[in-house]
């Protein structure tokens, strides 16, 4: 496929390698070829992330643990360990920053790149994304994959070819020779259900999915039918985008028993609504709506809200808000396995509202001092240095 050369972009996708468990190997050596699953040992719980070893037996994300225990007993079970890989994270993402302003962020380990018209500054593509899987392994100890290709979506599927510790690069003359291969379940989009449909219709490659009249699929898959044989093409004229703007915030517990007990519940509320506060305040974001989310055991799921009048970024408004609309759920009357709060609404805290010149906000004030000192506190010596005082039985 010939593309215009002045529209031709260059992109790298970067994708840390089995993030998660990297981190602890890098932590704990000892641990280094072994089975590490990241999620902990909770049997209700699901696997974050698997090494590579642990991969081999089946285990992989989003897993439920007591199956992801079942594969692989002999497995080295972690708990979410996420202030450490949020501090290494940081550090990589620096590191992208040397190389382009033009950086967006897809989740904690990974990444889109461009680096569109560099060459004379930087080198050839190639030459840079070898130079930044070397800074990334040389300043933190961890490894990263990388896609270079003329799109985001292609540059994506790249990344993921050679893992781990890959290096794929897919030219816009070498677009078709590199995607007609690949199967239709490599298609953003394609889940199971658009898989066995497609499949249907004999389509089970991108060079099927690429020569299929386009508008039967779009007659069996609307826009996203089109959508799919661009991408199978290699077209996609997305760009990178910088500063996405986080929707929610938040943090939920599945518990290993079912729970009752509304005053245990309330204390759950309380840690979490604190966990969502510091990251909010850590982002620099102030939420207007409160969410909060129960499961109970039998898997029906429920969730409550309020828009409050002013944006917060207190733990223990959060807390307040949703202990309030647990009242308006069945729990303490039908067992709990699950429950979540969350903020959504958000906006900077510099655009937060005027700071109103009258003593009445002077608690307000005194409220952002105390979490500003809090949150320094926990910074420096963990997240429990400082705890509400009803946490501490915990």
């Amino acid at each position: 496929m010939d593309i215009e050369q002045s529209k031709i972009k260059t992109i790298i996708h970067l994708d840390m390698d089995a993030f998660y468990p990297s981190v602890e190997i890098l932590d704990n050596p000892a641990l280094r070829g072994k089975p590490v699953i990241v999620g902990g040992n909770s049997k209700r719980g699901v696997v974050s992330s698997a090494s590579y070893e642990a991969r081999k037996f089946g285990v992989h994300s989003a897993q439920p643990i007591a199956q992801a225990i079942r594969l692989c007993p002999q497995g080295i079970f972690l708990p979410v360990r996420m202030a450490r890989y949020k501090e290494l994270s940081d550090q990589i993402f620096a590191i992208f920053h040397r190389f382009t302003p033009l950086v967006e962020p897809l989740s904690i380990d990974e990444a889109f790149l461009d680096i569109t018209g560099t060459e004379r500054l930087l080198g050839e593509p190639v030459a840079v994304a070898k130079l930044i899987k070397k800074t990334v392994l040389a300043e933190t100890g961890l490894t990263v994959s990388a896609g270079v290709a003329p799109s985001k979506f292609v540059a994506k599927i790249a990344s993921d070819i050679d893992k781990p510790d890959g290096l794929t690069v897919v030219t816009a003359n070498g677009l078709t020779a590199f995607l007609d291969p690949l199967p239709v379940s490599r298609m953003w989009g394609a889940g199971k259900v658009t898989q066995d449909k497609l499949e249907r219709y004999n389509i089970k490659s991108f060079k099927e999915l690429r020569l299929f009249p386009v508008k039967t699929l779009e007659r069996l898959f609307g826009k996203n039918g089109v959508r799919m044989q661009l991408m199978a093409s290699g077209i996609d004229e997305r760009e990178v985008v910088t500063g996405h703007e986080a929707k929610s915030i938040g943090h939920e517990e599945t518990f290993v028993d079912d729970i009752n007990e509304i005053e245990l519940l309330e204390r759950y509320l309380l840690e979490l609504s604190m966990k969502t506060a510091e990251r909010m305040r850590h982002m620099g974001l102030k939420a207007k709506v409160i969410h909060l989310k129960v499961k109970y055991h039998d898997f029906t799921l429920v969730t409550r809200s309020l828009t409050l009048d002013d944006y917060i970024d207190d733990g223990m408004v959060i807390y307040m808000t949703a202990r309030d609309l647990l009242g308006k759920t069945e729990a303490g009357v039908r067992p709990v396995r699950l429950i979540g709060v969350s903020v959504s609404g958000l906006n900077t805290d510099g655009l937060s509202g005027q700071m109103s010149l009258f003593a009445r906000d002077n608690k307000k004030e005194k409220a952002r001092n105390l979490n500003r000192a809090i949150d320094s506190v926990n910074k420096r010596f963990g997240e429990k240095g400082i705890i509400p005082g009803r946490l501490l039985s915990d």
